[in-house]
């Protein structure tokens, strides 16, 4: 058995979850097993929504798998990285005695889950450096023990910071924390960063997860398909405590579609356009008068502070354009995130924000 089973909460460790009609590997040509319809929906002219889904898709499944480099019993499919984060969260966690360590600003799910959990949340704010928002790995990994996280969350590339941790980083962390805590790297923006992924380390650390979803670069955030890639005892475990009828079959059958080699290229141009238009718009931006800077950024978005957030918030709105506000998150009063659109789109945000004042 993994050591890091022995991280999973213990009523939990042989708990055998709900067995659904579908649980059972029977076969047969009449299927009267879950109580569903003898026919399909008049409005479901394909005939797929009838049946309960697989669980897991084995197609889905087997694809992801040779996408992000893992075996198939190593991943499992859910909605969204939201449901990843959800489920170790509550496996993991004893409420009111595990943590869960996250470093703000960053996405807000960590903290939404934690308290959910009724678990202890341990803050560990980036630094603001020249090289832009960054985690501190020596007081991630002195308050994880202090504080005793049993997760910590890294976010890479890191929203709204939008800068990588290098894996270097991503490994001390996993290898001061072995035996204590399970050490979870959100690479939701993956695609649009150089460097390699951190399931590149879990052969030497079996305490490391990984969060992938194909909202961002694959196009597909309505479909709500996101994995969690770790230790394949552990995605036994998080399969047993997920709800039992995960992923729609609309939605496998989009995202198989979607992944095909035919569209797998498509993505990747059109990556490649984003990366691309992110820089343009950084050097752009940072000419501006009303910007005071621009933080570098390895995913599609560009966070930006301004002399008058508000102002600058109220020119995009006035030209048709919704950016996100994050004023309201720490070290962030001043900043608005700007996701990379089409080119077009881009030059209408720097002819909205070209007016505007000059910072102070």
């Amino acid at each position: 058995m993994s050591a890091v089973l022995d991280l999973v909460r213990a009523d939990l460790r042989d708990f055998g979850g709900y067995a659904s009609a579908r649980s059972a590997r029977l076969e047969g040509e009449v299927w009267l097993n879950a109580n569903e319809a003898p026919w399909p929906n008049p409005a479901d002219a394909a005939a797929r929504c009838r049946r309960y889904p697989d669980p897991q898709p084995q197609a889905l499944r087997t694809r992801l798998a040779q996408l992000y480099g893992c075996q198939a019993e190593q991943l499992l499919i859910g909605r969204g990285s939201d449901e990843a984060i959800d489920l170790l969260v509550r496996a993991l966690c004893e409420p009111q005695r595990d943590a869960v360590l996250f470093t703000p600003p960053v996405f807000g799910m960590y903290a939404v889950s934690a308290r959910l959990q009724n678990a202890p949340a341990l803050e560990v704010p980036l630094r603001d450096s020249a090289d832009g928002l960054v985690p501190d790995s020596d007081a991630i990994i002195a308050a994880a023990r202090q504080g005793n996280a049993r997760l910590v969350f890294l976010c890479s590339p890191s929203n709204p910071g939008g800068r990588s941790i290098p894996l270097a980083q991503v490994e001390t962390v996993a290898t001061a924390l072995r035996g204590q805590a399970l050490v979870v790297v959100d690479e939701a923006y993956g695609e649009f960063a150089a460097q390699p992924s951190a399931t590149t380390l879990m052969d030497r650390h079996d305490n490391l997860a990984v969060l992938r979803t194909l909202s961002k670069a694959h196009a597909l955030a309505a479909a709500r398909i996101g994995c969690v890639i770790a230790d394949a005892g552990l995605i036994a475990v998080l399969r047993r405590c997920q709800a039992p009828y995960p992923i729609p079959t609309p939605c496998a059958q989009l995202a198989l579609d979607g992944l095909d080699e035919a569209a797998l290229a498509q993505t990747r141009a059109r990556i490649a356009t984003v990366i691309a238009e992110r820089q343009r718009l950084q050097a752009a931006l940072s000419t501006l008068p009303a910007v005071r800077r621009v933080y570098a950024s390895d995913a599609n978005f560009l966070l930006v502070r301004f002399a008058d957030a508000q102002a600058a918030f109220q020119a995009l709105l006035a030209a048709g354009v919704v950016v996100r506000d994050q004023r309201g998150a720490p070290q962030l009063h001043d900043a608005l995130r700007i996701t990379l659109g089409t080119p077009e789109q881009n030059d209408r945000v720097l002819d909205a924000l070209a007016t505007l004042e000059p910072a102070a």
